[in-house]
C-alpha cells in the first residue's frame, strides 16, 4: 500500500507514542489537515458569484465533508484513549 510507503516515518513515529490504531489515526488526521489547507487555498481563487466572498458551492462541500471526517477521527481517537485508559491497572 503505497500509504504506508510514503508515510512510513510519520506512521512509526505516532504508533510508537500512541498505538497502532491511535497512531495511525493521527496520520490521516495529519493528512486530512493537509487537503483541507490545499482545499482553503483554492477556495481563495474560486470565489462565487452568488456569494462574493464565499468559495464556490463545490469546495464549501468538501470543506465541510473533510470537517466532518476530522471531527468522526478525532471522537474515535478519544473513544480509543478512554478505552484504553480504563484498561490501566488502578493503584
Amino acid at each position: 500500500m503505497p500509504v504506508f510507503d510514503d508515510k512510513q516515518e510519520e506512521l512509526e513515529h505516532y504508533e510508537t507514542m500512541m498505538g497502532v490504531p491511535r497512531g495511525r489515526l493521527a496520520v490521516t488526521m495529519d493528512m486530512i489537515t493537509d487537503a483541507m489547507a490545499l482545499v482553503g487555498q483554492h477556495g481563495v481563487y474560486c470565489q462565487s458569484q452568488r456569494w462574493p466572498g464565499k468559495p464556490v458551492m463545490d469546495i464549501q462541500l468538501i470543506m465541510k465533508s473533510l470537517t466532518g471526517a476530522k471531527e468522526l477521527i478525532q471522537s474515535v481517537m478519544e473513544e480509543l484513549k478512554r478505552i484504553s485508559d480504563s484498561n490501566l491497572p488502578k493503584n
